[in-house]
């Protein structure tokens, strides 16, 4: 019974941190005039995810509503698009 009880607080934790991501749109106005990878860092934070292939870079940063892709190629965001609804 207990085993539930602690099951229940953890779904209901992580249900309640989903509803605090910020959306596509606010990730993107936050990020405006960033154009470098530490400007990027220093707006948004860490990404939700990293992918290299050589010197090109995708961050992708999870939004309630999708997520926000910043392809860097070096030091360089080189473009931005949106995934999901």
């Amino acid at each position: 019974m207990r085993f539930f009880f602690s099951l229940s607080a953890v779904l209901m934790t992580l249900a309640l941190a989903g509803c605090f991501a910020p959306s596509k749109a606010d990730l993107i106005k936050k990020a405006e005039g960033a154009s470098t990878k530490a400007e990027l860092e220093s707006a948004l934070g860490e990404p939700s995810d990293v992918s290299k292939l050589g010197p090109i870079e995708k961050w992708t940063y999870k939004a309630s509503d999708g997520a926000v892709v910043f392809v860097l190629a070096g030091d360089t965001i080189t473009l931005e698009v949106t995934e999901g609804p």
